[in-house]
């Protein structure tokens, strides 16, 4: 199972969030969970008018060995307006590495984290926490 929370935080104070959001899917061949603009598409929505975010920006992907991955995908900017970094527990030691645009990364089974959409023109991110449960 793959547990995901994610907070919008907005303005100066890090501590104002617009609520919390959670979702979870089985570690099954081929469930999905996205994270973006998009209510019909993506189970964590961010709100509407936070167009740092893309209609679909994060796809969280189970495959074929129950081991989960996730892509920020492309969308039709090539110069996107946000930058998106994660981290791992444990194995990152909490620090926040750069995810390219259009890249992916592995999730440790039962392993957490976090990564962080961060707006490039504002005092904005959007903050998923994730746990892949083994």
């Amino acid at each position: 199972m793959l547990e995901l929370t994610m907070a919008s935080v907005s303005g100066t104070d890090a501590g104002a969030t617009a609520g919390m959001q959670m979702a979870d899917a089985p570690s099954e061949p081929g469930a999905v969970l996205r994270v973006g603009r998009d209510r019909g598409a993506c189970r964590l929505a961010t709100p509407d008018d936070w167009l740092f975010v893309s209609r679909v920006h994060l796809e969280f992907l189970c495959g074929p060995e129950g081991t989960w991955q996730v892509t920020w995908l492309r969308g039709t900017h090539d110069d996107p307006s946000s930058e998106v970094r994660f981290s791992l527990v444990g194995g990152g030691g909490g620090v926040l590495q750069p995810l390219p645009y259009g890249g992916t990364a592995k999730l440790p089974a039962g392993g957490s984290g976090e990564l962080v959409i961060h707006d490039r023109t504002g005092p904005r991110s959007v903050n998923v926490g994730f746990y892949h449960e083994v």
